[in-house]
């Protein structure tokens, strides 16, 4: 039960862990325990973690939704790509050695995209 939506989750989670992991160490190195401190590194970790915190968990649950009403498997590999390459892109563009404007875009673009077609889908499914 739910195997396309856990492969997702375990890779956002594992992700999400990462980017958890690279603020704490900043934090640590720069003695910094709240806020940013003005280093904008760590401003720029934390909003990459922040990002991937505020959308993937309902990502996840829109996934699992659509698996759970029957979506066909293919449709929910290609949303979890969606949703998992717009987390990817988003903070490949904040964390590069410079913002990365294009990346930034493009990842909520298949971010909002995957949220949007399978807030669609299960209204769709759910009334008709």
């Amino acid at each position: 039960m739910f195997a396309v939506t856990s492969i997702y989750a375990g890779l956002l989670a594992v992700f999400f862990v990462g980017l958890s992991y690279a603020v704490t160490v900043r934090r640590r190195s720069r003695g910094i325990s709240l806020g940013d401190g003005e280093d904008k590194r760590l401003r720029a970790l934390s909003r990459a973690q922040g990002n991937c915190a505020e959308y993937a968990p309902l990502g996840i649950l829109l996934l699992a939704l659509c698996e759970a009403q029957g979506a066909p498997t293919v449709a929910l590999h290609l949303l979890g790509i969606m949703l998992f390459a717009g987390r990817l892109l988003h903070a490949r563009a904040l964390l590069g050695p410079k913002m990365n404007l294009p990346f930034r875009v493009s990842g909520m673009v298949l971010t909002f995209l995957a949220l949007l077609l399978m807030g669609f889908g299960l209204l769709l499914h759910s009334l008709f």
